[in-house]
């Protein structure tokens, strides 16, 4: 998966915006939320990984089995993983953990915000 079937990818879900809302500390953060919450983020500037959201009960068994899976520099260990995009994920689980990242996410919104959103 390269950045532009990432962004395209993440964009499309219902009721996504993306920013920069680091622009003094990481400028070339690009962040994907849903009802104001992120659900996904990259270093456009490199694109050497992704940060996902992750079921805490997952995270640990990720880690283990994937060497790309670590975990990541400014988010909570325990809820979020960083992939590094070096070709090792197979595009259709880096797909997966995208929509998971994303649902998860969807489940916390409250029911007026999903309401709202179209979700």
């Amino acid at each position: 998966m390269n950045i532009e079937e990432y962004r395209d990818y993440c964009i499309q879900k219902k009721g996504v915006t993306e920013s920069f809302p680091f622009p003094k500390n990481l400028p070339n953060v690009l962040v994907f939320k849903v009802g104001e919450k992120m659900f996904t983020a990259t270093d456009i500037s490199t694109y050497a990984s992704i940060t996902v959201k992750c079921n805490p009960e997952k995270v640990d068994e990720l880690r283990a089995k994937y060497p790309a899976v670590t975990p990541p520099v400014y988010m909570s260990k325990k809820h979020w993983n960083s992939v590094v995009m070096d070709n090792s994920i197979p595009d259709s689980l880096l797909y997966q953990w995208i929509d998971d990242s994303y649902d998860l996410v969807v489940k916390k919104l409250t029911k007026k915000i999903r309401l709202e959103l179209g979700i």
